[in-house]
């Protein structure tokens, strides 16, 4: 069995997304991230950058009692060695999608990440700010349209790397992105959104959170607010 510490953001997806997909038995223990649910003493043994989500495997394939995983890459990845899925083992193969998981780690979540701040969040618009994210957004949208120009998914094969991606395209509106203008990212993401496992995942998330409501003043000071005051 694993538990997975969750809330509904698209770092939250990805996981239930490769959850579905495989029928592993898991948990969700949901992190309120408005209440400061992140800052509770046991999510923070398992999730020191009190960011969601984090894993506890307590059948890990070297036997130990329990193994926990936190950053959401790291956590697609441990769960696609433990089953053998959605990770190739040929050297090839397997690096063409570790280098696009990491492309959305390091790249299409941050920037993304900081285009819905700037321009939904922020308590005082700024143009150049805004302007900034949403030009990086679109050029990191270009990339992935050519990626796909001739593949099905991102890799070729189906993987890890598309459930990173995906959850991170899916506000493509609240990101002032025009998906139309991508015709190979667009058509991705139309048949990411139409496989069982993706449907289930946000059908959870609305299990969860029923209706997305915007966050408080006081929700905001927990999210945005935050110091090195806050690492306990």
């Amino acid at each position: 069995m694993l538990e997975l510490f969750y809330w509904t953001t698209p770092n939250g997806h990805k996981i239930t997304i490769f959850l579905e997909e495989t029928g592993l038995p898991y948990k969700i223990t949901p992190i309120d991230i408005g209440k400061g649910d992140q800052f509770g003493e046991r999510f923070l043994k398992h999730s020191p950058n009190n960011r969601i989500p984090a894993i506890i495997d307590t059948n890990p394939a070297d036997g130990s009692e329990s193994v926990s995983v936190f950053e959401s890459g790291a956590i697609l990845q441990y769960l696609a060695e433990k089953t053998g899925q959605f990770l190739p083992t040929e050297l090839h193969a397997r690096y063409e999608v570790l280098q696009w998981l990491n492309w959305q780690m390091g790249g299409l979540g941050p920037m993304a990440g900081q285009n819905h701040h700037f321009s939904v969040y922020a308590p005082e618009r700024i143009p150049y700010a805004t302007e900034r994210y949403v030009k990086e957004t679109s050029r990191l949208y270009a990339v992935l349209d050519k990626q796909l120009a001739e593949r099905e998914y991102i890799a070729g094969e189906y993987s890890i790397a598309d459930m990173a991606c995906y959850p991170w395209v899916v506000p493509y509106e609240r990101q002032q992105q025009d998906i139309n203008a991508f015709p190979h990212l667009k058509r991705w993401f139309d048949r990411m959104a139409q496989r069982p496992a993706v449907i289930k995942a946000y059908e959870l998330a609305k299990q969860i959170v029923p209706e997305a409501k915007p966050f408080s003043e006081e929700e905001k000071k927990m999210l945005f607010g935050q110091g090195a005051d806050r690492v306990k």
